[in-house]
């Protein structure tokens, strides 16, 4: 997702074209250094205390997607006096909301470490996270409105205009349908019984096709937003940070490796059995593959409109909505060797990515 900076990387204030274009390898290395520093000491903690097996690991795994904008922000702020977000030189309304994001990160700490040592503690505490996430919500338009759009996409944390917001979402939704479709097609799992969910509409007095828009609507609409700040753990550190820095030595490449180094970043959680429990070994490989297609999709977004929030919000809606179908309509018998996840989708992300490389924004030159 080391070497720690140790004193705050010098830079001068005006940078000249070809600077701009040279990758600052010291703090890559010190981001991607503290990102899978903090993250694998985190999974190293759920491994000694029974896996994926531990209650707490529902919170440990939101807690992850915070690291990569944690550590963004922490090195950016405090140590790389070039960034747009050094405490010193950014006097934009989002450094508050860069501070609240810290302050939400170390609250995720100190609930998981709550809930490692007290796990009947989970129910409780895990439903207590929607509030902060909520609350950032709220804080992130009010700042926006009272700094302007210019306060937010100076520090590479635009929010993009809604029409995108509508297509790429359409086109997510599109996407992991497609995956369930293509599953059912190839008779690569078992159709989902329904009779549980038949039952509580009956119980709630309603008709099962208006429990179920209830249902999805609540899913593929309400929890995109819900989730929207802990997606952005990933995609302000992800996208926001890595790929604006890595593609200076060439679009493809660029997201590429960023896609490489997303994969390998998951692999202590794929390994202990997460997204691939029959294969830990062959899916860690798998989903790093995975990831590189995904990069291409949310790296092409951000590309087209400058939106690192739209990127998040695509990340929540891809988790939420291929949840919902595959839990819905058509469950996988082997997530490595079905749509979804394993390598057939891979197969899909591979032509798609195809697809979206004949858009010109990829020859385009980055400001």
């Amino acid at each position: 997702m080391e070497s720690f900076v140790a004193d705050p990387i010098e830079s001068s204030s005006v940078l000249s074209n070809k600077e701009k274009s040279i990758i600052n390898w010291k703090q890559v290395g010190s981001f991607i250094g503290l990102t899978f520093g903090l993250t694998w000491a985190l999974n190293l903690v759920i491994y000694l205390n029974g896996g994926l097996n531990n209650p707490s690991v529902v919170i440990s795994l939101q807690f992850q997607m915070l690291l990569p904008a944690f550590s963004a922000m922490v090195l950016g702020m405090f140590f790389f006096k070039d960034s747009p977000i050094y405490y010193k030189t950014n006097h934009t309304t989002s450094r508050w909301f860069i501070w609240y994001f810290i302050l939400f990160t170390l609250m995720y700490l100190a609930i998981f470490v709550a809930t490692l040592l007290n796990p009947s503690l989970l129910l409780s505490l895990n439903t207590l996270l929607l509030l902060p996430g909520i609350i950032g919500l709220v804080l992130l338009i009010v700042l926006r409105l009272v700094g302007g759009k210019e306060s937010f996409s100076s520090v590479n944390m635009a929010g993009g205009k809604a029409k995108y917001w509508l297509i790429f979402g359409l086109g997510i939704l599109v996407y992991t349908g497609l995956q369930t479709v293509l599953s059912w097609l190839f008779k690569m799992g078992t159709p989902v019984d329904l009779s549980m969910l038949q039952t509580q509409a009956s119980m709630s007095g309603m008709s099962f096709p208006v429990f179920m828009i209830i249902v999805a609507a609540q899913t593929v609409i309400l929890g995109p937003f819900l989730g929207l700040v802990v997606t952005f753990g990933e995609e302000y550190g992800w996208r926001g940070y890595l790929q604006s820095a890595l593609i200076k030595i060439g679009k493809i490449k660029g997201i590429i490796l960023v896609g490489i180094i997303w994969g390998i970043w998951h692999m202590p959680v794929i390994l202990m059995g997460y997204n691939y429990p029959s294969h830990p070994i062959l899916g860690s490989f798998l989903f790093i593959l995975y990831c590189v297609g995904l990069a291409f999709i949310l790296g092409y977004a951000v590309l087209k409109t400058k939106a690192v929030w739209l990127a998040a919000f695509l990340h929540a809606l891809f988790n939420q909505s291929l949840s919902y179908f595959m839990g819905i309509f058509y469950t996988p018998t082997d997530t490595a060797n079905s749509f979804g996840i394993g390598w057939p989708s891979i197969i899909v992300l591979l032509l798609l990515t195809l697809l979206i490389l004949r858009d010109p924004v990829w020859k385009e030159t980055e400001d």
